[in-house]
């Protein structure tokens, strides 16, 4: 009865790692533990990452640990381009930022994870250079009153959550 029970156990414990290494698969993420998620899959984080000296803030949709340390991971539902949009690099090198300076490590890499492939985004000091300038550029528009928004799509600009409040939107 004993020996049953625990090969009963046994094998959901391996059906239980296979469909958790299946889901890790089709999101793209990298072995390593998952300490949160912000798309309401694992936990989340209570507070987003931030940094007032850098007026930034933000939660990547996950954040793995694993031998390469703190990944973070974020994932777009868009379609699969070739190459990951600049936009997105920033973005994630932005959080790569908020990790290294709230939890003193910085992260060696990202993950863009697009419907159809994933890419491996490397946090390198130029990449962490030119997403300061950007964050150093846009507060000084912003003090100026001088920050002007992409309009070049506008299908982009249809789904803005400021299309609300922006002069410059498109109608």
């Amino acid at each position: 009865m004993y020996a049953t029970v625990a090969l009963v156990l046994l094998v959901l414990a391996v059906v239980l790692l296979w469909v958790s290494t299946r889901q890790r698969s089709a999101l793209g993420l990298p072995s390593g533990q998952v300490l949160y998620s912000d798309t309401g899959v694992e936990r989340r984080l209570e507070q987003p990452l931030m940094d007032e000296a850098l007026g930034l803030i933000g939660r990547p949709d996950y954040l793995v640990q694993n031998g390469d340390g703190l990944v973070p991971v974020e994932v777009k539902s868009g379609r699969t381009p070739r190459q990951p949009y600049q936009s997105h690099i920033y973005q994630l090198a932005a959080y790569c930022v908020l990790v290294a300076r709230q939890f003193e490590q910085r992260p060696a890499y990202g993950i863009i994870r697009y419907p159809e492939r994933s890419f491996r985004v490397e946090f390198s000091a130029a990449l962490e250079a030119q997403v300061l300038s950007l964050l150093a550029a846009m507060r000084q528009g912003l003090r100026q009153g001088e920050l002007h928004r992409s309009h070049s799509t506008a299908a982009r600009c249809a789904a803005c959550g400021y299309r609300q409040v922006c002069s410059e939107r498109i109608h």
